[in-house]
């Protein structure tokens, strides 16, 4: 499972250890991500999402799931929220048919 979140595409990054000698060695700098799930009204399930703690903040503060992968534009979603938001909106016209 890659270390990325799911909605903001946040990743690892690489720096230095920097000791008191001036010793440098290299070292990861991990996001912080958290196994969430999030009811999708549209779906009727609960989807299970990899996110960071600022992907959560981001999708509660856009109104749930859905409403924030409808509003977001594709080329500023990863693929993973990209095939998601494919199952919402034919689920979406599947209802509206």
């Amino acid at each position: 499972m890659a270390r990325r979140c799911g909605i903001t595409g946040k990743g690892v990054l690489t720096g230095n250890n920097v000791s008191h000698a001036n010793n440098k060695t290299r070292r990861r700098f991990l996001p912080n991500l958290q196994e969430t799930s999030f009811y999708s009204d549209v779906l009727g399930t609960a989807v299970k999402l990899r996110l960071s703690t600022n992907g959560i903040r981001t999708v509660e503060h856009n109104g749930g799931l859905d409403a924030f992968l409808l509003g977001t534009p594709d080329r500023r979603l990863p693929a993973e929220a990209l095939t998601l938001k494919r199952r919402i909106e034919r689920a979406q016209a599947k209802k509206a048919a």
